[in-house]
């Protein structure tokens, strides 16, 4: 006879052969389910007293019998044949429900996820008769921009047993017809998927609503630089974070239940998850679960290009993945000597930790090899007197944008956080003719992971030897006070706080117009588009005062006592400063300077 699936301990022979006997019977192409089927699924339910269910291929054969316990039913894996989009799995659930009650989550959730054709409850008498049925089935989305609103099923039912059933063959036909055909039509995706943000806060902080919605517009861009579509956010504002799973467990729920709706694969908390934390949601549902600083992790792994970076984003990796692997299940560790402990040695689980752990130490030194490379690339700079200026700040802030415009780098620069993660050093000859070497940096971000962070501070090592730091910040951004504190929190833990630097507000041309006098008003900054180059003449201007102030410090002049030099700009009509902002209002403006030093604008 053929297998019994499920949950089969403790089932008396009769039930058994019962459970058996539904492979026997074959259903037509136009009926959901016979009355035949309808009996023996029944009847069956009756001696075990549990559910019982049957997926029936559309050939009409019985593929596979389960059951499940007297609330549920768990599905046996039946593989990934006919899963791609716009086809169905060929497979139909009929199933029995022993309390007459509707479709449950779990039914849903696997109409939806596993692509069946449809999936039929029968809804059985206190006496375990068939008294009505009731199905559902998957529809083509309704709106072109995702369900808008309507859920990815239908329901019909519950309707009386021995009631005229549609034609299921020529249901089936006309839905997956449609699905084709919105499928040749439909824009095509992230890579990645679509997910949904989660962001869960306490709510007696003050600020906490408008709080979150700032932190998922973050966590949407890092979302979208690693390749996903964001479908829908969520915020739940509680007394404190659920330990086990961050959200309410009826909350939780809701967050499937709409992911079911909105067919997406992922789901992204806005803050790290704890192993006992991901091991919980996970255990409510088959999304994948990722936390910011998984994604974060993501991001550098797709976007390092040099070997220095790929080795420390792998560093992070391993390190972020380590407690994990040894929290998942104490029954898999090495099994301890004595009398009924002597077993094999080692599992598969620590020989892959181990494994883990000499992977960490060889990153290790072959990073330390390559931080002496660059102690030695520095060392040469610095002997050769040449003064060095490295740009820091916010992710996304236009550091490689003013690269780029001051000595026509080429690197990348992108609208999205994170484009840059290898430091990149150029040539610059300042207006006063004084060559200088401008470096580029990693970009902050609040809350970094503390792994990343220590994999990626041998990268500011060339900020370290700066003469001058450009603190760039995107002043077009509403949280860019925010920015302004997590970079100071930063530049103090990497120790380089000491250097001087200069604020750069960046994106001033986004700004309106009384936002760009207030900017401009700041003795302590300078306001630019990195875009435009004749916008960053005063920038250079004070490049060329600060370096000055710097040199005449060691012939042993006076210099202000505080870290951070700022110059006072004048704010004379016709200065060579307020045009800069005066050109922002057309198009871009640019600029060369001739032999003699200055600048001239084409």
């Amino acid at each position: 006879m053929r297998e019994v699936y499920g949950n089969t301990a403790g089932l008396a022979p009769r039930a058994l052969k019962a459970l058996e006997r539904i492979y026997r019977r074959r259903v037509p192409s136009d009926r959901i389910a016979t009355p035949e089927l309808v009996r023996s699924l029944a009847e069956a339910s009756r001696e075990a007293g549990r559910q019982v269910g049957a997926l029936v291929h559309r050939s009409g054969q019985v593929d596979y019998v389960m059951v499940g316990t007297a609330t549920g039913l768990m599905l046996p894996d039946i593989g990934r044949l006919r899963a791609a989009q716009g086809r169905f799995r060929a497979l139909r659930l009929v199933h029995t429900h022993l309390f007459g009650e509707p479709l449950t989550k779990d039914d849903l959730v696997d109409l939806t996820r596993l692509r069946l054709d449809l999936v039929s409850a029968i809804l059985l008498t206190q006496e375990g008769e068939p008294r009505s049925m009731i199905w559902a089935y998957n529809v083509p989305e309704r709106g072109t921009n995702g369900n808008d609103g309507e859920k990815p099923y239908e329901i019909v039912g519950p309707v009386a047993y021995g009631h005229p059933q549609p034609n299921f063959g020529e249901l089936i036909r006309s839905l997956e017809e449609e699905f084709a055909r919105l499928a040749r039509t439909r824009k095509v995706e992230a890579k990645d998927g679509r997910a949904i943000l989660v962001h869960v806060d306490e709510k007696q902080k003050s600020g906490a609503m408008r709080r979150a919605q700032s932190r998922l517009h973050e966590l949407e861009s890092l979302a979208k630089t690693a390749g996903v579509a964001v479908v829908d956010r969520v915020i739940q504002l509680r007394d404190r974070p659920d330990p086990k799973l961050v959200l309410g467990r009826g909350k939780l729920e809701q967050v499937v239940m709409r992911a079911i709706e909105l067919d997406a694969q992922t789901l992204i908390f806005d803050c790290d998850l704890t192993p006992a934390q991901a091991s919980g949601i996970a255990a409510h549902t088959d999304l994948k679960v990722i936390d910011r600083s998984q994604l974060i992790l993501d991001i550098f792994a797709q976007r390092a290009q040099t070997r220095d970076g790929k080795l420390q984003v792998e560093l992070a990796q391993l390190k972020y993945t380590l407690p994990r692997l040894g929290a998942r299940d104490d029954a898999l560790s090495r099994l301890t000597g004595g009398i009924g402990g002597r077993g094999p040695g080692e599992t598969k689980l620590e020989i892959g930790r181990r494994r883990a752990r000499d992977r960490v130490d060889r990153l290790e030194k072959e990073l330390k090899t390559l931080e002496r490379q660059r102690a030695e690339r520095r060392r040469r700079r610095t002997a050769s007197g040449v003064p060095v200026i490295a740009t820091v700040g916010y992710t996304n802030a236009g550091k490689s944008t003013l690269l780029n415009t001051l000595t026509d780098a080429g690197v990348l620069a992108e609208d999205r956080l994170f484009a840059t993660l290898d430091t990149r050093a150029r040539r610059l000859e300042l207006p006063n003719g004084t060559p200088c070497i401008l470096t580029d940096t990693v970009g902050f971000i609040r809350q970094m992971p503390a792994d990343l962070f220590a994999a990626f501070r041998a990268t500011f090592e060339e900020a370290s030897d700066a003469n001058l730091l450009l603190e760039m910040v995107d002043a077009s951004d509403p949280e860019h006070d925010e920015h302004i504190r997590t970079t100071e929190e930063l530049l103090k833990k990497l120790e380089l706080s000491h250097i001087p630097r200069l604020r750069v507000y960046n994106k001033v041309d986004r700004l309106a117009p009384d936002q760009r006098t207030a900017l401009s008003n700041e003795t302590e900054a300078v306001s630019v588009c990195a875009l435009d180059s004749v916008s960053t003449r005063v920038l250079l201007e004070r490049m060329v005062e600060m370096l000055e102030q710097q040199t005449q410090s060691q012939r042993g002049e006076r210099l202000p006592s505080s870290p951070v030099h700022t110059v006072r700009a004048s704010r004379a009509p016709g200065t060579i400063w307020q045009s800069p902002l005066e050109n922002l209002e057309g198009s871009p403006a640019r600029s060369e300077r001739d032999n003699s030093g200055s600048y001239r604008t084409r």
